[in-house]
């Protein structure tokens, strides 16, 4: 299991699926818990609320690439908010879930992006705005316009339909696949051009006369 304060860094042995720690963040009773449990489990039943932190794991094969998620599911409740902070740090990608007929748990979402925003530098950890409990037939709050206004990404599902759930993780999965990437070309880059740099004087190079 990952520390707590600690970031599971990506990369991996080798044959290893690389590791990137993933937190659920939102009100009580939005649907957090039943998000992981039905993602890692494929499975839906009611839930007592969160104590403090529940955990999973899950492998997710993307074809040419899979990688390993450490699901950090934290306490919804006000009284918790301190302690889920801690299970943050360290975080690759977050889901900041909210329920879509209820505002307040809404506006939670918008106070948790705050938080991480000071944890985080810019760009720095995948998020994404989730609005949960789409087989409710009521007015939604609608997240995608501020979602939009803040670089998130942005999804809305039913954990109890199994609605958009594995597109949810696998978004976050390519997203952070694909900085990986990125971040693997610029070091090999800088490799090179170190190497280049150091080339002893009067060695590989070809001048004529």
């Amino acid at each position: 299991m990952a520390q707590v304060d600690g970031a599971p860094r990506p990369g991996a042995a080798l044959g290893q699926p690389c590791i990137f720690k993933l937190v659920l963040l939102g009100s009580g009773s939005v649907g957090k818990s039943s998000l992981a449990l039905q993602y890692v489990k494929n499975d839906f039943k009611s839930i007592l609320p969160t104590v403090g932190c529940a955990f999973f794991t899950k492998v997710v094969d993307l074809g040419a690439a899979s990688l390993k998620f450490e699901i950090w599911d934290t306490a919804g409740q006000e009284k918790y908010h301190s302690v889920c902070h801690l299970y943050f740090r360290g975080a690759n990608a977050a889901l900041l879930v909210y329920d879509v007929t209820r505002k307040d748990s809404f506006c939670k979402a918008q106070q948790w992006l705050k938080d991480l925003e000071e944890e985080f530098h810019p760009g720095e950890v995948v998020v994404v705005l989730v609005g949960n409990k789409t087989d409710l037939h009521q007015e939604r709050q609608e997240g995608r316009e501020f979602a939009e206004s803040k670089g998130l990404l942005f999804m809305e599902t039913s954990a109890k339909l199994n609605h958009q759930v594995t597109e949810v993780f696998s978004a976050v999965a390519r997203e952070l696949l694909q900085r990986e990437e990125k971040e693997e070309g610029q070091r090999q880059q800088g490799d090179a051009r170190l190497a280049l740099n150091e080339t002893p004087p009067g060695r590989g190079r070809c001048c004529a006369r």
